[in-house]
């Protein structure tokens, strides 16, 4: 087989099963780095493009963006990086690096060209992978591989808020929705030291979330409930993507406490300006993470022994797992093992 050749399980069109799917990627770019996938967690994201609830996806359409692997190729330009390394790529794999975001560390914000890993760029449902060497974040030696790709989106996408909002073991931070983010969240806050309530609509997930760090366990629906926690947060998380009562939420906020969105909830939000403007409130929103926060994830993730977890599948078997992801019953995270 070529050296350019790349394996991958593709969607040819909207919706459709992945299927086998073998292109040539072409000589490796001076500033991009090659990684041999070995683990590649499977994300809701990934099930957005493939069935381009989107309307930006590029078929065919190959996944994967939390992949962990390690290096077999560098371009000239690529820096701090050596063949054989073990690395992880998350969301992004490029940003142009001359845009003020980019220049001023905010290369998620970059205005320039951006390319998302999965979206008009080949994925980690491959045998291989490219990437702007920025964008490939050397991995902890004492991280377990297996499990550890899924930081690199959902992980990152709930630990950049901790940063932005600068919370600290004395603060009360709540988390909306306990899935895939969110029980990362909560493992995540434990290690920061935060006293954490969990908002889930699924109130059979207590104990377990309870043995994960939550302080408290809440039914997101309950109105009563939700009234009887006023005043009491100075984060809260939402990675839900459904509606709910705002309103009740923006109260349960200490002042200067944010709501900060995390979940693609379709429908406008209904936010008072009373509600905001009385306890000098706010909501925010972020996407995943620069390379800069990448890495300090990982490292944090490693001295703390944070890890995911997964249920592990041979990428072989990836229409199997998307069927798991899509029931709704998977704990918590998917991830492929790659096997070509």
């Amino acid at each position: 087989m070529a050296e350019n050749t790349i394996q991958a399980y593709a969607a040819m069109q909207a919706g459709e099963k992945l299927v086998p799917y073998q292109f040539d990627a072409g000589s490796l770019l001076a500033h991009q780095v090659e990684i041999k996938v070995e683990y590649c967690g499977l994300c809701h994201s990934d099930l957005s493009v493939i069935n381009n609830d989107w309307g930006n996806a590029v078929f065919p359409a190959v996944g994967g963006h939390e992949i962990i692997g390690t290096i077999t190729q560098l371009g000239s330009e690529a820096k701090g990086l050596k063949i054989g390394q073990r690395v992880g790529l998350g969301w992004t794999s490029e940003s142009c690096q001359f845009c003020d975001p980019c220049v001023s560390g905010q290369q998620v914000l970059c205005t320039g060209e951006k390319t998302p890993t999965i979206i008009g760029h080949a994925g980690g449902f491959a045998d291989k992978v490219r990437a702007g060497w920025q964008w490939v974040i050397p991995f902890p030696d004492d991280l377990d591989p297996s499990s550890a790709g899924p930081l690199l989106c959902g992980g990152i996408t709930v630990f950049d808020p901790l940063l932005k909002h600068q919370i600290q073991a004395v603060h009360h931070v709540a988390v909306i929705g306990i899935g895939g983010l969110g029980h990362m969240a909560i493992k995540l806050l434990k290690a920061w030291g935060c006293e954490i309530t969990a908002f889930t609509s699924n109130l059979d997930k207590t104990d377990e979330l309870k043995a994960m760090g939550a302080d408290h366990v809440i039914n997101s629906r309950d109105n009563a409930e939700i009234k009887a926690q006023y005043g009491k947060f100075d984060l809260i998380l939402s990675t839900v993507n459904v509606t709910l009562n705002w309103k009740a939420f923006l109260n349960t906020l200490a002042p200067n406490g944010t709501i900060h969105m995390l979940g693609m909830v379709l429908e406008p939000m209904q936010i008072p300006a009373g509600a905001l403007i009385g306890g000098a409130k706010s909501v925010t929103g972020s996407p995943t993470g620069s390379p800069f926060a990448l890495r300090q994830l990982l490292q944090f993730a490693a001295r703390k022994n944070i890890a995911p977890q997964i249920e592990l599948y041979p990428m072989s078997k990836i229409n199997d797992a998307i069927e798991r992801l899509e029931s709704g019953k998977a704990r918590y995270r998917i991830v492929l093992q790659a096997d070509f």
